[in-house]
């Protein structure tokens, strides 16, 4: 494997995710794979769990880690071709990616959606510039418009808790005060489709993904409804793909409740982190036994483990 920048970059989820788990009995059997190799994590955006995972994820594996913060550690960087750059960007894409690709054997990049022009995000101009310029393997820690390290870690997490062979998984929508990207949620849905699941989404009407990315899911505007019998219930916030960066207000009633968790068959809750705790959802969900957001940001690392065991093994 050269790149993982997309759930497409995986052949066989099953295969993967037993991979994983062999990593996670055992984190440091690979020790020597990475000795004298180096990997840079490039941040245009905040980290906590991605960073700390992938890092500790690479420290396995032997590697030194460089770590740059784009936003206030670098020049401003330019990615247009034929521009001329006698505005405020300072460096292009081109000879960034080149020389970065001089000093680590993988990049690995995280820049969020600016939510402002959609065209522009889904272009995914950082993710792309690095992917065409750099001459070392990429891996995306979260792009303007997916997160394929966390639905890898996802897909992980549901394996390993899951107590019949096709449980029902729900995506649900839930309230926040900031908007949020799609990203997370648009590779939760790919994941989902490489997956033995009955897979529903939920959310207010005009908070739709993209259409190419739901298609042939099953979407239910009644969250009580959707979450009847649900095994897994995947809570995460996104703002519109129709009105794009809108955030949706007055739609309290989606936050999470202990009462609707009632409505499942004692599901397991997930969510990303960070999540808005009494907004997003309820403390008594959050906090209860059935909750494995924190075994879910575990796995994180051992997601972030096999692709760079992956990669390295390929170089």
């Amino acid at each position: 494997m050269n790149n993982y920048c997309s759930i497409n970059d995986i052949d066989v989820l099953r295969d993967w995710v037993d991979q994983a788990l062999e990593i996670k009995k055992n984190p440091l059997s690979d020790k020597s794979l990475g000795i004298d190799k180096t990997i840079g994590l490039l941040f245009f955006n905040p980290s906590l769990r991605t960073r700390l995972s992938t890092q500790k994820a690479a420290l396995n594996l032997g590697m030194n880690v460089i770590v740059m913060n784009f936003n206030n550690e670098s020049w401003s960087l330019e990615y247009g071709d034929g521009i001329v750059m006698d505005q405020g960007n300072s460096e292009h894409i081109k000879e960034a990616a080149q020389v970065l690709s001089q000093y680590c054997d993988i990049l690995a990049v995280r820049a969020f959606a600016k939510l402002e022009n959609r065209e522009e995000d889904y272009s995914e101009k950082v993710l792309r510039g690095f992917m065409k310029y750099a001459t070392v393997p990429i891996v995306n820690m979260e792009s303007a418009t997916g997160h394929p390290l966390q639905a890898l870690t996802d897909a992980i997490t549901i394996i390993e808790h899951k107590k019949k062979e096709k449980p029902k998984v729900v995506l649900s929508w839930a309230p926040h005060p900031k908007v949020l990207p799609q990203a997370v949620a648009n590779s939760f849905v790919e994941m989902m489709s490489l997956m033995n699941a009955d897979f529903v989404i939920t959310h207010p009407e005009g908070v739709e993904l993209d259409k190419s990315i739901t298609k042939g899911a099953v979407i239910n505007h009644n969250q009580e409804e959707a979450f009847k019998d649900a095994d897994f219930i995947y809570v995460k916030n996104w703002s519109s793909y129709t009105d794009y960066g809108k955030i949706k207000r007055d739609v309290s009633s989606w936050k999470i409740t202990k009462e609707k968790m009632e409505l499942t068959n004692k599901a397991k809750f997930m969510h990303c982190l960070p999540v808005r705790r009494n907004v997003v959802v309820d403390d008594a969900v959050l906090d209860s036994n059935n909750s494995i957001v924190i075994e879910q940001a575990n796995n994180r690392t051992y997601a972030a483990q096999l692709i760079l065991k992956k990669i390295l093994k390929n170089k």
